[in-house]
């Protein structure tokens, strides 16, 4: 197994969870809060998401797929288009009461993009520095990895919330 072929699996266990979580669940399911602060499926799916296509066009030195194929648009969100999640309040989640199927074809449509990308990489390129603000710098590698990691939790978060609403 190359490089590519592990992160790309580490991309395709997210969007295993991500599917699990958003099959077949029930529309009220989205917005379900444990209590009155947590976040949501939807606000849950739609920032692991967001961070995902940021974080991945940063280092391809692409447009995000948000505004490149409208997303921003479909979602119709109360964010500024660069909103990825990070210290966004209660209310923020709130905003957010994107249906399945839309939460799903963002995620697949980032999750091609990221695929795409990776399996496009040399592993030397995953040594490049994609981030100087840090000390050590951050390179690609570290970076995808951050990503992959955030993400699943984020998949893993939204999973445990669709098990309780389902045992409500």
């Amino acid at each position: 197994m190359n490089h590519a072929e592990v992160l790309v699996d580490g991309f395709d266990r997210i969007k295993g969870v991500v599917h699990d979580t958003l099959d077949d669940i029930a529309p009220d399911a989205l917005t379900y809060r444990v209590d009155g602060e947590a976040n949501t499926i939807a606000w849950l799916v739609w920032h692991l998401t967001r961070v995902q296509d940021d974080h991945v066009a940063g280092v391809a030195g692409s447009e995000q797929v948000w505004t490149a194929d409208g997303w921003n648009t479909r979602f119709g969100l109360p964010f500024d288009d660069g909103a990825i999640g990070y210290g966004q309040n209660s209310d923020d989640v709130a905003a957010v009461t994107s249906g399945a199927d839309l939460l799903r074809g963002y995620y697949d449509a980032v999750h091609a993009r990221t695929v795409a990308y990776v399996e496009s990489l040399e592993a030397e390129d995953l040594d490049r520095v994609v981030d100087e603000n840090w000390n050590p710098p951050v390179t690609l590698g570290v970076r995808l990895i951050s990503v992959l990691s955030d993400d699943l939790q984020h998949a893993g978060q939204a999973a445990y919330v669709r098990g309780v609403f389902d045992r409500t």
